[in-house]
């Protein structure tokens, strides 16, 4: 297998103009991989290559992968010095040779059908993308599943153009619960950011495909299982603190360079911006938030200049929290950590500091009458 400072080693094809090009982004994951490999084995539809993409592994992947390509022709290896996910991504993307694409993480595994069933909707309705639903899975302590619900009653069996129903652009980004016609995604420009590590790159390539696509069509069907047990909990590395920054410039750079600086794109993605930026600081280790608030704070502050901010796209109280942490970060941070575990009271609290009777009265309002156009529950799913 590669060395660090060695080139890649990208095996040719063995299957002639396959329909589908799997891309499996595999870095030390022994402990799973095998499962993963062997649901695309047991697909029902069999017309597809599997691209095991070996990111300098140094566990036993890399034997695995040899093991499946030795016994079925279908299987092929890019073996790479680790670089991160948006770089094995993007070489997956250049050597696939398939007409769709489909992604399928390491430690998740497909549904027997979900090949068949995503295909079979592509080629009836002619679709750029299909989006399905998955499952959330748990093999420890006791093996479960549950339905994430990613798509919604108003999105199941049509074909719409995303940017005329904003509601997906705020789901959870799970790129690999779909399938991506190819010369869509080349036309378009549509890849990933190479930044270090596994860090946020999911989110600026679901953003482009959603904000490029014309046919894009919704399935209830959930095509597969979406490991829980290996999850990270807190970011601890300086070095990824800003990588949600650099996604996020690099959407705004796709908008503005491909989609004509669309204000309605850029009114979507600060509204997102907003969520992925706070979800990260509540991540963050202690000693990492307090520069990260204050790069936050500066190109909110920014942005609200530039008239880039929708606020109809906010919920009454992350409106307020914008505008604080925009031009008092250090008191954005104080009402933040104090409202932190404090329940209800906690919550009542912080929304009297940020807005006084108003603001409790304008939320307690939305919560019992207000549908969001944004159709989102806690987790990112459907509402």
């Amino acid at each position: 297998m590669a060395e660090p400072s060695s080139p890649a080693y990208i095996s040719p094809a063995r299957v002639a103009a396959p329909k589908v090009s799997v891309l499996v982004p595999i870095c030390n994951v022994e402990r799973y991989l095998e499962e993963c490999l062997d649901s695309l084995v047991a697909q029902s539809f069999t017309d597809f290559e599997v691209l095991c993409i070996n990111d300098g592994s140094t566990d036993g992947s890399p034997a695995i992968i040899h093991r499946f390509m030795e016994a079925d022709d279908r299987f092929r290896v890019i073996d790479k010095p680790n670089s991160g996910y948006g770089a094995s991504m993007n070489m997956g993307l250049a050597n696939a040779i398939g007409e769709y694409i489909a992604i399928l993480e390491s430690d998740d595994f497909f549904e027997p059908n979900a090949l068949e069933l995503l295909v079979d909707v592509a080629e009836c309705n002619q679709s750029d993308v299909v989006k399905g639903d998955f499952y959330l899975y748990w093999s420890t302590l006791q093996e479960r599943d549950e339905l994430f619900r990613i798509v919604d009653e108003q999105e199941v069996g049509r074909t719409v153009r995303p940017i005329d129903d904003l509601a997906i652009f705020f789901r959870k980004p799970s790129i690999w619960s779909a399938l991506y016609r190819t010369s869509f995604l080349k036309d378009n420009g549509i890849d990933f950011l190479e930044t270090p590590g596994a860090s946020y790159q999911d989110a600026g390539f679901n953003f482009k495909v959603w904000a490029s696509a014309e046919r894009a069509t919704f399935i209830a069907d959930p095509i597969l299982h979406y490991r829980q047990d290996n999850e990270k909990s807190s970011v601890n590395s300086a070095a990824k603190v800003y990588c949600v920054c650099d996604e996020y410039a690099s959407m705004a750079s796709f908008v503005n360079d491909r989609l004509d600086g669309d204000p309605r794109l850029m009114g979507i993605l600060e509204c997102m911006k907003f969520d992925s930026y706070m979800w990260n600081y509540d991540r963050l280790s202690g000693d990492l938030r307090g520069d990260f608030i204050v790069r936050a704070s500066s190109e909110f502050a920014d942005d609200l200049d530039k008239g880039l901010v929708d606020f109809r796209l906010f919920d009454p109280w992350t409106a307020a929290d914008l505008r604080l942490l925009a031009t008092d970060p250090e008191r954005f941070c104080e009402l933040h950590e104090r409202a932190a575990g404090g329940g209800a009271l906690g919550t009542v609290r912080r929304l009297l500091a940020l807005g006084g009777p108003a603001l409790v009265l304008r939320t307690v309002a939305h919560k019992m009458g207000h549908k969001s156009i944004r159709r989102l529950n806690a987790r990112g799913g459907a509402a």
